[in-house]
């Protein structure tokens, strides 16, 4: 495996579904984040950012010093390129810092029409070989997204053999597709919506049974399990604990997926890995750095499928890393949100009901997270209440320590991680 020499601090690359996600990104240690705009972009199920909302995130992260990435990477049809020279000058004048693509006549207007912002390629190009990513630096990219299916020995290879500064962009956490890189038409033909265009129905993440052609209604469990089974549901891929490898490797931005995830799921993510970065360069980029437990416990506590480290260490033919059942666990919830704190007192907007005495745990900026007890629990009028009942209704407690406005209140629910 090749060494990264430069010693660059890994950027953290987050989602942004909606200006709130944006908000959570940006405040709880993203480097950059990717979003979509109303066209062109892989994710139709989010909000998405009209080219005003796009303008006023690019001038709050901008602010902050952090970069916006605009998801430009469907393969668009005939009677959509004549719209894509106005789109581009609009985003452009919105103040992206870099364009996500995958078509090659798409790079070409983006160069014509936009000559100086950064070009990305896409996951969805497929890039698995050094010839590839080279082509596409000579084309006028900055940085490839590579494949999901690569292990690390090959990437490090691609980083050896293309020029220093092409940058390496690999997802790190989050969602996987069963698909090669999400190029899939099981959507397509199941449900009439295009996962190529940002419509993907996700039917690999359902439920699948036999059925004889002669026996209609009779459904046959593929194994010998009355629930069946979920045979195409990829788990989730987490390399928290692996910082060192992809540095190593030469990755220059650790991708977080989940556009069309909560705010809570983004900030949460954006912050373990921000800190385990932190906790990296603090160690002298030792091979040996593992995070802090608590930065490991924080992937724990938002939704997830079991958990993977992808093909970065084992080839797909060997472990498909398939889960066989279906849904998230969710061992936290969030119980609200702090808005600010007052002379021992803590101000609160409602997320989810909890009582007078709960136990609650803190979660602020690259801190480990602190529980704290509901005492005196007041409704906004200052009238004692045994519980917060209604969703955004604001509240407040005693609290002997400080919190910081924007915190996330959470509590731990009934679920046993399995």
């Amino acid at each position: 495996m090749t060494m990264n020499n430069d010693y660059n601090k890994p950027e953290i690359l987050a989602p942004a579904g909606d200006y709130e996600r944006l908000e959570a990104a940006v405040n709880y240690g993203a480097d950059a984040v990717y979003l979509g705009s109303t066209s062109f972009g892989m994710r139709s199920g989010p909000a998405n950012f009209s080219i005003d909302e796009l303008k006023k995130a690019c001038d709050f992260a901008h602010s902050r010093n952090v970069r916006i990435y605009l998801t430009c990477n469907t393969v668009p049809r005939n009677n959509e390129i004549d719209v894509l020279p106005d789109f581009v000058k609009a985003t452009s004048e919105a103040g992206v810092d870099a364009y996500i693509v995958t078509d090659t006549g798409v790079l070409e207007l983006i160069k014509k029409y936009s000559p100086d912002t950064d070009i990305h390629i896409s996951t969805q190009a497929g890039i698995c070989n050094y010839a590839s990513a080279n082509t596409f630096y000579n084309m006028g990219a900055k940085r490839v997204v590579l494949a999901r299916e690569l292990s690390m020995s090959e990437i490090a290879e691609i980083r050896e053999k293309t020029p220093k500064e092409l940058e390496i962009e690999c997802f790190v956490h989050g969602a996987m597709c069963v698909s090669f890189s999400g190029r899939c038409l099981l959507s397509n033909y199941m449900t009439g919506r295009d996962s190529n265009r940002g419509d993907c129905a996700q039917p690999c993440r359902w439920k699948y049974a036999l059925c004889e052609e002669t026996r209609p209604g009779q459904y046959f469990p593929i194994e010998d399990d009355s629930t069946g089974t979920y045979i195409l549901n990829s788990k989730d891929m987490c390399m928290i604990e692996h910082i060192p490898e992809l540095y190593r490797a030469g990755v220059s931005s650790l991708k977080i997926e989940g556009r069309a995830k909560s705010a809570y799921y983004t900030a949460m993510a954006a912050n373990a890995y921000k800190s385990a970065v932190n906790e990296f360069v603090k160690s002298g980029f030792s091979d040996s750095f593992k995070p802090s437990q608590w930065i490991v416990d924080e992937l724990y506590k938002i939704s997830y499928r079991d958990y993977c480290t992808g093909f970065y260490f084992d080839n797909p033919t060997d472990n498909a890393n398939i889960s066989f059942k279906g849904g998230y666990n969710r061992e936290w919830s969030v119980a609200g949100i702090a808005l600010s704190y007052e002379n021992g007192r803590l101000y609160g907007t409602q997320r989810n009901r909890f009582f007078e005495g709960d136990i609650l745990e803190v979660a602020q900026k690259e801190t480990e997270p602190f529980k704290i007890t509901v005492t005196d629990l007041r409704n906004e009028d200052g009238e004692k209440i045994n519980n917060a009942p209604h969703p955004t209704m604001n509240f407040s407690f005693n609290c002997d320590k400080p919190v910081l406005p924007g915190a996330y209140l959470r509590m731990e629910t009934k679920t046993e991680r399995n």
